[in-house]
């Protein structure tokens, strides 16, 4: 296993395989206090935060919501409703949320047109087991349209991993401010969170647990 846990320099692109690139320290501070706040108002909203079962009867150890289509932990489709949960539209995705996405990708030399923001609400205890991103449709996929992931809170402890499960993982510190974007060849890497670092939230955002915000072009 390759650790990585040390972070570059702040406005750095450090890539940490080919298409995947960490962007440390893309926020400031005040946009990660606007961020913050962002995601407590949207999950707090009428239809916001829930936590999904998936196949097989287990409970994911995050809250989500998801913006723009909603992502069904039962069927692995995006619909229009929360057809496993309430049969609530899915919100839309905000402007101001689709241009930070863009900026980002952008940032990394890729491009997004955003549709889907799945909003994960990670705990001290909060994890996300290795998986794949492969639920688009086949034609975004196959041009490696990125993932654009921002991170705000507590530091996670995430897991890079190659095109099969078996394959070698880096472990990698995502801070607070922190961007992550994966396309190209790096597209269907498998991914996830091992941990969350308790305390570790810049004390002015005054919050514990993480927000994790991906976006996807459908």
């Amino acid at each position: 296993m390759q650790e990585t846990l040390f972070p570059p320099a702040p406005g750095t692109v450090e890539w940490v395989a080919p298409g995947a690139a960490r962007l440390a320290g893309f926020l400031s501070l005040d946009e990660q206090h606007w961020l913050a706040g962002r995601c407590r108002d949207l999950g707090g909203g009428p239809v916001g935060w829930y936590r999904p079962t998936v196949r097989g009867g287990g409970r994911m150890r995050v809250e989500m919501l998801c913006l723009g289509r909603h992502w069904n932990p039962l069927t692995y489709r995006y619909e229009s409703t929360r057809a496993d949960r309430d049969g609530a539209p899915a919100p839309p995705l905000p402007d101001d949320l689709a241009a930070l996405a863009c900026r980002v990708a952008a940032a990394a030399g890729m491009t997004l047109a955003p549709d889907i923001c799945i909003l994960n609400a990670y705990g001290t205890d909060g994890r996300m087991g290795l998986h794949q991103d492969k639920d688009e449709q086949p034609d975004t996929l196959a041009a490696g349209i990125p993932v654009v992931s921002i991170s705000i809170g507590d530091t996670a402890r995430f897991v890079l991993g190659g095109l099969r499960r078996r394959d070698p993982l880096q472990h990698l510190d995502l801070r607070s401010g922190d961007a992550f974007v994966f396309g190209g060849p790096a597209r269907l890497r498998y991914h996830g969170v091992t941990r969350i670092l308790p305390g570790t939230a810049p004390a002015p955002l005054g919050m514990t647990g993480r927000y994790n915000l991906t976006f996807r072009q459908y």
